[in-house]
């Protein structure tokens, strides 16, 4: 690894092919020093980066590429959309997306080895796959970068050059919850005994379900991904003190990433670890829950596109639903408000006419309800759906096209 400065990296950038492939440090890590650099000198390449926030270079010549649509790449004339869940897209990388470049955001050295800290992700495949094709690895070391354990250690052999910075970490502060969110999450906490090991998506609900944990004890936790919330439940007493809290990626607030520094109880994995569906499967009472945006009458969900456009992607979800659904004592909750307020319209529907992001889950939840799915005839499914979780006002209209669909009797 050779310590570089700006102009040192402006020379290393400009010997890459035409049109790279780079892979970025995704979420709440992206090394900004370093994308304002390469953006300086490269007139076009194709950015691949995981649930990008604002601030990304964005401009012709820059393709947008990514199996997990965030806010930075939503609106974008220039995205390409790989569909895939998370826990295959190191495959993706090592076959078929091989990067040319691999920028990393990571703590300061400590010893011979670095952190990847709060994004470990997809991190170490992209790493293998562009060191196995002859390509380069660049670390922002960064002073407020927290050192986590785990797959996020990474040796000081495996990176190229590395940019010493001093950059302010990203933050998320969750927002206050609204009725329907808090409807939602208190249904939902009132079926997670004690003793579940968690996993949480990115919203409202699971922030919400989070801080009505607060009295359950014994919880574990492995997930894609976690926030302040989970640093609520330790600092409580909630979860179990003999069992790693294990995720791939965090994002949260600055206190949060205080905690994590050199915080042995928190074990960062990589994707094809904490995604793999039959790990998942092999903890105790894995509970899923995640968020979407339609559900059907045959319990399928549509998480991630609106009126036929890509807005996020499969994610973690499709893994941790099969992994929960494995799990001894398991259980899978799809959670969603019943009404669409911009549309005024039902997020129960007949049939689903978007592409199906999930299928047969445990529980489908809004605020009106718990619609028990799993286990259930088909018949019984629609009718929990219809009775349970859809809104008033949409009833009547989903048993007439029950009916008109031989899902009702």
């Amino acid at each position: 690894m050779k310590i570089i400065d700006i102009d040192q990296l402006k020379k290393v950038l400009l010997a890459l092919p035409d049109n790279p492939r780079i892979v970025v440090s995704g979420n709440f890590a992206p090394p900004m020093t370093l994308l304002g650099v390469l953006d300086s000198v490269l007139p076009q390449y194709r950015l691949h980066m995981l649930n990008a926030q604002p601030g990304i270079p964005d401009r012709e010549g820059v393709t947008h590429e990514t199996a997990f649509v965030g806010a930075g790449m939503r609106k974008s004339t220039r995205l390409d959309y790989v569909p895939s869940r998370l826990s295959l897209l190191p495959v993706l990388l090592r076959d078929h997306l091989r990067p040319d470049l691999v920028l990393l955001h990571t703590s300061t050295p400590r010893f011979d080895t670095v952190s990847l800290g709060i994004e470990v992700n997809i991190l170490p495949a992209a790493i293998e796959a562009v060191r196995a094709y002859g390509g380069v690895v660049i670390a922002q070391a960064n002073a407020q970068m927290p050192y986590t354990y785990g797959d996020s250690q990474i040796y000081e052999n495996e990176i190229d050059y590395m940019v010493e910075v001093d950059e302010e970490l990203k933050i998320h502060t969750p927002g206050e919850l609204s009725d329907n969110s808090r409807a939602i999450g208190e249904r939902i906490a009132a079926l997670v005994s004690d003793n579940s090991t968690l996993q949480l998506g990115i919203g409202a609900v699971p922030d919400a379900v989070l801080e009505l944990m607060k009295q359950r004890k014994g919880l574990r936790v492995w997930t894609e991904m976690f926030s302040d919330g989970v640093l609520e439940l330790e600092r409580l007493g909630a979860l179990d003190g003999d069992v790693p809290i294990t995720a791939s990626f965090i994002f949260g607030t600055r206190e949060l990433y205080d905690w994590l520094h050199l915080n042995r109880r928190v074990r960062m994995l990589r994707t094809e670890k904490t995604n793999d569906p039959s790990q998942i499967a092999r903890q105790a009472r894995m509970t899923s829950i995640n968020a979407c945006l339609q559900v059907d009458l045959f319990d399928q969900a549509n998480a991630s596109r609106v009126r036929g456009k890509i807005y996020s992607g499969f994610g973690g979800s499709t893994d941790f639903i099969v992994g929960a659904l494995h799990s001894r004592g398991g259980q899978s909750f799809m959670a969603l408000p019943s009404w669409h307020a911009k549309t005024n319209t039902s997020t129960i529907i007949p049939k689903i006419t978007e592409a199906v992001t999930s299928f047969q889950h445990s529980y489908v939840v809004t605020e009106n309800g718990v619609a028990p799915c799993f286990g259930r005839s088909e018949f019984e499914q629609a009718a929990n759906l219809i009775q349970k979780a859809a809104h008033p006002d949409a009833r009547e209209e989903l048993w007439d096209a029950a009916f008109k669909m031989g899902l009702a009797l």
